[in-house]
């Protein structure tokens, strides 16, 4: 069965009434050209961005575009944003240093990316070493991170980061109280140290205090803190070095959340195991969590998942639309309200997503189009849209400064 609605928006003064057309499995019209039209509400005297890839940190969200620049907008504390200063910014602007990025990812107070040499290099804060080039010096602009390794992918989590070669070896830096660097030890490291366990990674994501990555074989490991289980080892123990995944399930990707971690198998279905008080597992339950993955409810096939730094979860599905769980206090879920939900909803807008990033409370994705939208909290103007207001669908990042 097929409903239309209309909806009427005020821009400027001028009223807009848009028709959108919703089905029994999807939200707006099925052609993303007219449904990204029809969700691009903010306006701009510059030309959106083409990126070529979106990805977010707790208070800030960095991008590359299609012809490898960086940019970031949003929370800049400890110049994680990259242009030279410390000034939040609400709309997009050039990360410094005229470097050409394959990746980024933005951790909490600091951010790293992978050039297109496969070189990494970080900027934010640098206190325990978070940026890898040997000191504690904090850097407004890039730096280079020490040694080298010809990096591939990077990820900056709260006070450490990892990356992967192009080997396929694991480094870790940064704090290492609760081992979450993976080299057997828990003694802080301003430089890369290699990952124990001779494996060969396909990916390394890095969360609070702890990191879990994939292998080249599909089995997913963790490690770290894992107070609340969610290292997915069916303990409560820390671990110092990578720990298996329990269940036996063959993983194609895996995001590391706040107290949580959810992933994809290699049949597309979605797993997430740690803590759930604010229903950031997708089970359908109330219960406080669980020590080892667990399905998602709903029976949806997803591509990709990302856990972020809060407690939501958002996924992509087969087809490219977007799904979030958890809690939904300032729009994370971009369903269009705050409630919360223990099962995956569809993000409105009827966008098709190649990306999609979860931070604590706000996250951002890249279209089909290559477009970029975000949705959630915006008091520091993580959204990009240009402004502080808090959206609970999504909004299109506008131009740069």
């Amino acid at each position: 069965m097929t409903r239309w609605t209309r909806l009427t928006l005020c821009l400027a003064g001028a009223v807009l009434t848009v028709a959108s057309c919703q089905n029994d499995n999807s939200v707006g019209p099925t052609d993303p050209g007219a449904s990204e039209a029809g969700t691009a509400l903010a306006t701009t005297t510059t030309a959106p961005l083409a990126f070529a890839q979106v990805n977010v940190g707790p208070y800030h969200s960095c991008g590359v575009t299609t012809d490898h620049r960086a940019y970031c907008w949003g929370g800049n504390f400890s110049g994680q944003l990259g242009d030279g200063t410390t000034t939040n910014r609400s709309r997009p602007v050039a990360v410094l240093g005229g470097l050409q990025f394959l990746n980024v990812d933005p951790g909490t107070n600091h951010t790293c990316g992978v050039t297109t040499d496969f070189r990494a290099y970080c900027w934010g804060e640098n206190a325990t070493g978070t940026l890898g080039d040997g000191t504690t010096i904090d850097r407004p602009i890039p730096a280079p991170v020490a040694g080298a390794h010809p990096f591939r992918q990077v990820s900056a989590g709260y006070s450490s980061t990892c990356g992967v070669t192009r080997g396929g070896h694991a480094f870790c830096w940064g704090w290492n109280f609760v081992g979450q660097l993976g080299d057997g030890k828990t003694t802080e490291s301003h430089i890369p140290e290699e990952v124990r366990g001779g494996f060969t990674w396909l990916e390394v994501n890095v969360s609070v205090n702890y990191a879990c990555g994939v292998t080249t074989d599909y089995r997913a490991y963790c490690w770290g803190e894992n107070g609340y289980s969610e290292l997915g080892d069916g303990t409560s123990t820390n671990r110092w070095r990578p720990t298996a995944v329990a269940g036996g399930l063959s993983f194609r990707q895996i995001s590391p959340g706040d107290r949580h971690a959810c992933g994809v198998t290699t049949d597309y279905r979605a797993y997430c195991w740690g803590l759930n008080i604010a229903n950031e597992l997708g089970d359908g339950t109330n219960n406080f969590g669980r020590a080892t993955p667990g399905p998602v409810a709903g029976g949806i096939k997803f591509r990709r998942v990302s856990a972020g730094d809060g407690s939501h979860v958002c996924a992509i599905t087969t087809g490219g639309r977007g799904y979030c769980w958890g809690t939904d206090e300032k729009g994370a879920l971009g369903a269009g309200s705050t409630k919360r939900s223990s099962r995956p909803v569809a993000v409105l807008g009827g966008l098709y997503f190649k990306d999609l990033a979860t931070g604590e409370d706000h996250t951002c994705g890249r279209t089909s189009a290559d477009k970029a939208y975000c949705w959630g909290d915006n008091q520091l103007g993580a959204l990009g849209d240009g402004t502080t207001t808090n959206r609970s669908t999504p909004r299109a990042v506008v131009g740069p400064m």
